[in-house]
């Protein structure tokens, strides 16, 4: 017998289809794909300063149940269809989260919440959830974590993250030159913003990898860089930076960097100190900077779902309280119309003072 050298660690292999054959099982209409492409363009034109509105991502930490999540998408059109004129609201639909150690892995990984890991199956979910958000005119966004998922679903996004533990990763940053959606950088989780200003610069590069088509065969691609890459300032571990003097520092550090001086602000994380019921005090603070005229902020991130707190998976989906996150805790609805609804009077209070010529002059346009 040959002395075994490979696979040692391996439990078990489960195919998974290929990502054509799930792109046409659960195609996108033309309508809706035109929608995606819409909400995209609105997107760019803000963070290039083209548009004056507010590019706000919110929604739960993490999808675990299809119909919370379509409730809520429900409820953020209407929002959205108010507050239009102020806000791009597009909706946090995370399907993959990060893990510090252990826990649940997001809706791909184990859609049943029961440590099965059914992939496929939760491949399925993420692209019927997304699909029905497209037929609600609702966009989405997504962290962007697994190197390979994202073939299947990513043609969907209107917005990605590149999150605080990849953000120095130099495969998610040559992975981000071939997304076709805007991306957002956190900074580090030791609060460092450069190396999300390095990720920006290497995002928008040309770069040459391996990955598998949506045939599921092993290619070598190459990119023409994302140009739509920009910061989202999400915190440190020893305090945020939500507040107006690192606002400043960051946009000088981008400037400095030759990059557009416009960046995203997480509510969360290390802006929220980890608690989720100072996300309105920290809105609050960010819809200050607005109504005074800050040009530098273009968008802002909240974790938010149907029913305020989170809930811990104790026997897969018994038992779980329906529109509660189970992973961060998120503010409630009522807390989010309440901070949608000041942002806007922000922006509103900005176009008023300032005029839309003078914020694309402030940020060199």
């Amino acid at each position: 017998m040959p002395t075994p050298i490979s696979d040692i660690h391996i439990a078990r292999a489960d195919p998974l289809p290929e990502p054509r054959l799930l792109r046409d099982e659960l195609p996108a209409s033309e309508v809706q794909a035109a929608g995606i492409a819409a909400s995209r363009a609105a997107t760019r034109n803000i963070l290039r300063g083209l548009d004056d509105r507010l590019l706000v991502v919110v929604g739960p930490c993490s999808i675990h149940e299809p119909e919370s999540a379509l409730e809520y998408a429900a409820r953020l059109r209407e929002m959205a269809q108010r507050l239009g004129e102020s806000l791009l609201l597009v909706m946090r639909v995370y399907f993959e989260k990060p893990r510090t150690r252990m826990g649940w892995k997001g809706l791909i990984y184990d859609p049943d919440l029961d440590g099965q890991g059914d992939i496929g199956e939760g491949l399925r979910h993420a692209r019927r959830i997304l699909l029905a958000c497209a037929h609600l005119e609702v966009p989405a966004a997504s962290e962007i974590l697994d190197l390979v998922t994202p073939q299947y679903y990513a043609e969907l996004l209107t917005w990605g993250a590149i999150g605080a533990r990849t953000v120095e990763s130099p495969l998610h940053r040559q992975m981000a030159s071939a997304l076709s959606a805007p991306v957002g950088f956190k900074n580090a989780t030791n609060g460092s913003v450069a190396a999300a200003i390095d990720a920006i610069h290497v995002a928008a590069q040309p770069h040459r990898f391996p990955t598998i088509s949506l045939e599921g065969r092993a290619m070598v691609i190459t990119t023409t860089g994302n140009p739509d890459g920009h910061l989202v300032l999400r915190g440190a571990s020893d305090g945020p930076n939500f507040d107006a003097a690192s606002v400043r520092r960051a946009t000088e550090a981008l400037s400095q960097a030759g990059l557009p001086a416009r960046l995203v602000i997480d509510c969360s994380h290390g802006n929220s100190g980890k608690d989720y019921a100072r996300q309105p005090a920290v809105a609050a603070d960010i819809a200050q900077q607005i109504g005074s005229g800050s040009a530098g902020i273009c968008g802002v991130m909240i974790e938010s779902h149907l029913v305020e707190g989170r809930q811990d998976i104790t026997d897969g989906r018994k038992g779980l309280r329906y529109g509660q996150s189970v992973t961060d805790a998120c503010i409630g609805w009522d807390a989010t119309v309440e901070v949608l609804e000041n942002l806007a009077a922000a922006v509103r209070q900005r176009r008023a003072a300032s005029g839309f010529a003078s914020i694309q002059n402030e940020i060199g346009l």
